[in-house]
């Protein structure tokens, strides 16, 4: 059973996402908060497995939450997804740098929420279906703190390359085409570069990608 906490200062929001969430037989709605420090206080005595989080709530706002959880030893099992009005919300790549496991636009497909819910639990971050890979690609240019030169020292040629993938935004079975590999494969290599790399999750991944260079911004086209 996937453990949800709802944050977020809109009631209807938080009843209309409850709603969706406690239908599914796999999904649990174990608490609610209303700004960011009643979650911080919720996940601390909940710990659910994945925080939907508000990034612009009264109190504290779900970017200095995020930062506060995702920096505490004891809570590093806990995924957040961030909930933006906007796709383009100024704070995305932030919250994104601040450790959170991808975005969701409030009003996404049901389905779509169902299934990041599901993928930040299995390690496999997305970001919102809405935000195209151009949009990873501006993000990623407002980087302020550049990766140490060295960060990717430890890896092989093959998991730099992977990394690279990565970073435009391929999925790991476009990855397995791209390098005529297996899928199986291509996700080992993405799992050993991660933990090479102390990156929490695939979001952060592309993030380090972008931060090192080993990507740059206008890549894409």
């Amino acid at each position: 059973m996937i453990r949800v906490l709802l944050a977020d200062d809109q009631s209807l929001v938080r009843a209309g996402f409850k709603a969706l969430l406690d239908a599914q037989l796999d999904i649990e709605v174990v608490g609610e908060a209303a700004d960011g420090a009643q979650a911080l206080r919720a996940v601390r005595q909940l710990r659910p497995d994945v925080v939907l989080m508000d990034i612009r709530m009264p109190v504290l706002d779900g970017l200095a939450a995020t930062r506060r959880i995702t920096e505490a030893p004891d809570l590093a099992d806990i995924r957040i997804v961030m909930l933006t009005t906007f796709e383009l919300d100024e704070y995305v790549f932030e919250a994104i740098r601040s450790g959170a496991s991808g975005f969701l636009v409030k009003d996404t497909e049901p389905e779509e929420l169902l299934r990041a819910v599901r993928a930040v639990v299995d390690g496999d971050a997305l970001l919102s279906p809405g935000v195209t890979r151009r949009l990873i690609v501006e993000f990623a240019a407002r980087s302020k703190e550049p990766a140490a030169a060295d960060v990717l020292a430890g890896l092989t040629e093959r998991e730099r390359e992977v990394m690279a993938l990565v970073g435009i935004g391929l999925s790991n079975d476009e990855i397995a085409r791209r390098l005529v590999v297996s899928p199986l494969t291509a996700k080992t290599h993405v799992s050993r570069t991660m933990v090479k790399l102390g990156a929490r999750d695939r979001a952060q991944l592309v993030v380090l990608a972008y931060e090192s260079g080993l990507v740059r911004p206008g890549w894409l086209g």
